[in-house]
């Protein structure tokens, strides 16, 4: 897979009150089959089930108001509404009114700008084993990706290109629908979960590592594309 030259564009969409959409298709695809998880016993994979954080969903009224694709997405204390401004096929960039912007492909975030440490690209060895995530349930996956990060000051000492991570993904039945569980390690060590449809294996809420801070970018999807 080539590399994904994307931190430069990310930059420039962040910076624009209106994102040229005609340059952002020519330059940059993503996309979301998008994402829900909750946190794991420590014993296994099967989640705690709980009721949805107060903020949520339901709660944002501006969410309602959104037409077209849209995404839910909390970073720290900040909760922001994104939508779909470019996308072909598995591959598509988001963007809040406030200039963050996310690139997905399929259910996995590959670059972002606006947050502390910026996903600058996302590189696989093979295929993404969250491309067929029903297949994890009895054949769990390991993949290994080059990631490069940039702090949002930009500092030059502290920039990190091809970090590579060693991941492995497994995946549970539970009563919510699937929940998958990706561990990591390498030049990181984090945990992301993604909770998808059982059926077809669309994600529809996650958390993903994006940076050095270890701060997770948690997704909800409000509208997928394909509605």
């Amino acid at each position: 897979m080539p590399p994904l030259r994307l931190l430069p564009l990310l930059f420039l969409l962040a910076a624009c009150e209106t994102p040229d959409m005609g340059e952002t298709g020519r330059t940059v695809e993503n996309a979301l089959r998008a994402s829900v998880f909750l946190p794991p016993r420590q014993d296994g994979l099967t989640p705690i089930r709980r009721a949805l954080p107060a903020g949520s969903i339901q709660d944002v009224d501006e969410v309602e108001a959104t037409d077209g694709p849209t995404l839910l997405v909390t970073y720290g204390s900040q909760r922001k509404v994104m939508s779909l401004i470019q996308g072909t096929g598995e591959q598509r960039m988001w963007r809040s009114d406030d200039g963050t912007v996310i690139a997905t492909d399929g259910a996995r975030v590959v670059a972002t700008a606006g947050t502390q440490t910026s996903l600058a690209a996302t590189r696989f060895d093979s295929p993404d084993p969250l491309d067929d995530v029903t297949t994890l349930v009895e054949r769990p996956a390991a993949a290994r990706r080059v990631v490069d990060l940039v702090p949002a000051n930009r500092d030059i000492d502290r920039m990190r290109f091809g970090v590579p991570l060693e991941c492995r993904l497994r995946a549970v039945r539970v009563e919510e629908g699937l929940y998958v569980e990706e561990r990591c390690g390498g030049g990181a060590r984090f945990v992301n979960r993604y909770w998808a449809d059982p059926e077809t294996g669309a994600v529809w809420r996650s958390e993903q590592w994006v940076g050095m801070d270890n701060r997770p970018l948690v997704i909800e999807v409000v509208s997928s594309p394909s509605n």
